[in-house]
């Protein structure tokens, strides 16, 4: 996998107008041997691969309106978070895989569960949280667009992004620390239907019905019809290729990859 050197990003931050441009701020790394922290978050105006490592090669005026997006904000927010916490190597799904090479997006989405899973630590970023503490009760009012919660709870990718990982940090749209995975798993489970014991221990050696699992991903939503069968291979442990633009196709083959490992009725009933 690709990581962000995170002293190299935020030094490059520091005199903007002095970073060497042949500085590298990405190496290929091992997730099994290195430490890394990992974010997950919602997606919106988001800085590329390319652009993250050609910023300083851009003219200043493409380099300021890049550097001024959300999505790179969030970069640099979760790199001196890493930094705070004594990583050097980070991970961003949005900058770290070369999306233009189709082998390296299959490679990423395949490997992804076990990415987040080995990450010392991921930072969930809830943009749409302002207040310093994690809502306790649901609020249709205030998160009109995602059933009463903060809206990173209903796509799809956060669902594996939510579990695989040792521990999950929860953050509000000012960087403000909420919360963590283990503390708030009572409101977690009620906001997911992800059992609390899930959320404390993992899913390493516990079996769950395919049925069980499928109900988690049930009203979670995806930009792209094919990732809501892409974002639960992970879970299920199984593999296949990427094909964008099968469509519906997709969770088809996916049943199909799980009726192949294992023995369960429960995938009919769903």
């Amino acid at each position: 996998m690709k990581l962000l050197n995170v002293e190299a990003v935020l030094g490059r931050e520091t005199d903007i107008q002095q970073a060497d441009p042949e500085r590298e701020i990405l190496k290929e790394l091992d997730d099994k041997t290195t430490s890394y922290a990992i974010l997950s978050h919602r997606w919106g105006a988001e800085v590329s691969y390319k652009e993250m490592t050609r910023l300083m090669k851009m003219e200043e005026r493409k380099r300021d309106e890049v550097r001024q997006r959300a999505g790179y904000q969030k970069i640099i927010k979760s790199c001196e978070q890493s930094k705070k916490d004594g990583y050097t190597w980070l991970w961003v799904d949005t900058c770290c895989i070369d999306k233009r090479s189709s082998s390296e997006l299959s490679e990423a989405i395949n490997s992804m569960y076990r990415w987040y899973r080995n990450a010392q630590v991921c930072y969930a970023y809830l943009n749409d949280i302002g207040k310093s503490t994690f809502p306790t009760k649901e609020d249709v009012k205030r998160f009109d667009k995602s059933n009463g919660w903060p809206e990173w709870f209903v796509r799809g990718w956060t669902l594996q992004e939510l579990i695989a990982p040792q521990e999950v940090k929860f953050f509000n749209k000012d960087w403000v620390h909420i919360g963590n995975r283990r503390h708030l798993a009572p409101t977690l489970a009620l906001i997911t239907g992800i059992p609390s014991n899930v959320l404390t221990i993992g899913l390493a050696g516990r079996r769950f019905s395919v049925a069980q699992i499928m109900s988690w991903a049930a009203n979670r939503e995806t930009t792209r019809v094919e990732d809501r069968a892409y974002s639960l291979l992970g879970l299920f442990g199984v593999n296949m290729p990427m094909l964008y633009g099968e469509g519906n196709k997709a969770f088809r083959r996916l049943q199909l990859e799980i009726i192949r490992e294992y023995s369960d009725q429960s995938i009919f009933a769903w």
